[in-house]
């Protein structure tokens, strides 16, 4: 997981926004490489103790520094300042971040940015071969679900381009073609059972308590990410936040079925739910199999980079199967009864 390292703070804003933001704003780090400095609160410049090229270090290295400078100061955003650039040029660089951000209140021609790191794009994921085909039958993948080999240690610009542009192109005419050709084979959809919605059998109020529960479910999800699986980790964080996942996972799973939720019955809230057990599981399993820091994976116990250990953190299928409804698909659960 990419950790971008100047997400917009909204507790450090003049204006406070009303609603809680569903995604981060980012603040682009052209800012930094327009000349943007960051401060801690005291505006004291940081970035230098940390490493050799200051603002301009790769992003990881800024994500961890700023994280070192919070926890130090017991604060919760930092600075970035760009104000003394002149007005017309921050303007004509960065017009929506100035947008965005006079909207609460801040002139980012006079004033610095709060800022804080948040969680960006995957890098890697599942694997897939030159068309972006993967070990499924027709399954195809491109992007950041993808792990084709581009990326390396780090998440670069231009190397998602290469993943968005190039590898969907290529992934394109193949997805097609096996789609053509399954059209012809019934077969392939006996497989799977039909899928029930959940108002054609249960009552408004479960549904609304289930809804309700998978959406405060999700917020305890990211806050135990966010805490124990986050910029800095740890053995023994990453052993209690899978610990803390099983418990949610199988909390939430007995309430859906006290609820009358059956195995076959599909929800957007429930299937993000599920979605986002099995890649929080597989985010904590990869991260404590990987026994050394390199790039965006930096863990205290294995603080240095090893290379002896290039080779990319594989986690198969048999490694991940758990007693839970979330962690199996339909298909293998039915053929099972």
């Amino acid at each position: 997981v990419q950790f971008h390292p100047t997400a917009l703070s909204d507790e450090g804003l003049p204006i406070k926004p009303k609603t809680r933001r569903e995604n981060a704003f980012l603040i682009t780090e052209a800012v930094r490489g327009d000349g943007g400095i960051l401060y801690n609160q005291s505006m004291e410049r940081f970035m230098p103790m940390y490493d050799d090229r200051a603002e301009l270090a790769p992003r990881d290295v800024v994500a961890r520094s700023i994280d070192d400078q919070l926890k130090k100061r017991g604060e919760n955003y930092v600075l970035l300042d760009i104000s003394h650039k002149p007005r017309e040029k921050v303007l004509a660089h960065f017009p929506n971040i100035s947008a965005e951000c006079l909207r609460y209140g801040l002139d980012i021609t006079r004033q610095p940015i709060p800022v804080v790191p948040a969680a960006h794009y995957m890098c890697g994921g599942v694997r897939a071969g030159l068309q972006g085909e993967t070990n499924v039958k027709g399954l195809y993948v491109a992007g950041e679900v993808a792990c084709t080999g581009l990326h390396g240690a780090n998440r670069l610009a231009s190397n998602s381009l290469l993943e968005a542009l190039v590898f969907a192109r290529r992934a394109v005419q193949p997805s097609i073609d096996h789609m053509l050709d399954a059209d012809g084979d019934a077969s392939l959809a006996a497989r799977w059972a039909w899928p029930t919605l959940p108002w054609s059998s249960l009552g408004d109020g479960a549904l609304a308590d289930i809804v309700e529960r998978t959406r405060q479910a999700r917020t305890e999800l990211q806050s135990v990410m966010w805490e124990y699986v986050g910029i800095v980790r740890s053995t023994g964080r990453l052993k209690q936040a899978e610990w803390k996942i099983g418990d949610l996972e199988s909390e939430w799973e007995e309430f859906l079925f006290r609820r009358g939720w059956k195995p076959t019955m599909v929800g957007i809230e429930a299937c993000e739910m599920r979605n986002l057990f099995c890649c929080a599981k597989l985010v904590v399993k990869s991260a404590l199999a990987r026994r050394e820091s390199r790039g965006l994976h930096f863990t205290e116990d294995f603080p240095y980079l090893e290379e002896s250990r290039r080779k990319p953190t594989v986690i198969f299928p048999a490694a991940v199967q758990e007693l839970t409804w979330s962690s199996k698909p339909l298909q293998r659960q039915l053929q099972c009864k």
